[in-house]
């Protein structure tokens, strides 16, 4: 009877053991000059591959933004509008991460890329915009987007509400 409770027991530990998962890895830190240029090289080198795409560097921010329709209307949105649009994004290795159709969002509370980069045509317009780490989600993973990660976004701006 004294070995089966020893058997028990070990089969416990071992279970135990495997059940257990690693603790949550603290976001990499790395120097925010040093990764903006790292991001800076990597968009250079998709734009170098990708020549259909002819982005304009907003030199402020570090956006690559190109409109490719302006769009029709009185008024571009504001950093702070409610929108509706439909975008896809993707990584810098073109692996789509998100995708969605008539999707309403605050650009005040969007990732800092999208609240400057929207606001630069109106109703009716697409714009893509290359998103440096800063302005994505930064050394943070979030879902499918590793850490530090340079976005990709084409967006049509489908009313500003």
């Amino acid at each position: 009877m004294k070995r089966y409770f020893v058997l028990l027991g070990l089969a416990i530990i071992t279970l135990s053991a495997c059940l257990k998962t690693d603790p949550q890895k603290p976001p990499v830190v790395v120097d925010p000059a040093t990764q903006a240029a790292t991001d800076d090289a990597a968009i250079k080198t998709y734009l170098a591959a990708h020549t259909d795409i002819t982005a304009t560097k907003d030199t402020t921010t570090g956006l690559y933004y190109q409109i490719v329709n302006p769009g029709t209307g009185p008024a571009n949105p504001s950093g702070g509008s409610n929108v509706t649009i439909s975008f896809t994004g993707k990584l810098l290795n073109d692996n789509p991460f998100d995708s969605e159709v008539n999707y309403q969002i605050s650009l005040s509370g969007a990732i800092p890329g999208l609240t400057i980069g929207v606001p630069l045509i109106k109703k009716g317009g697409r714009i893509i915009l290359l998103i440096p780490s800063k302005l994505g989600y930064g050394n943070v993973a979030n879902g499918p987007i590793p850490p530090n990660s340079v976005l990709i976004f084409t967006i049509d701006l489908i009313s500003i509400n």
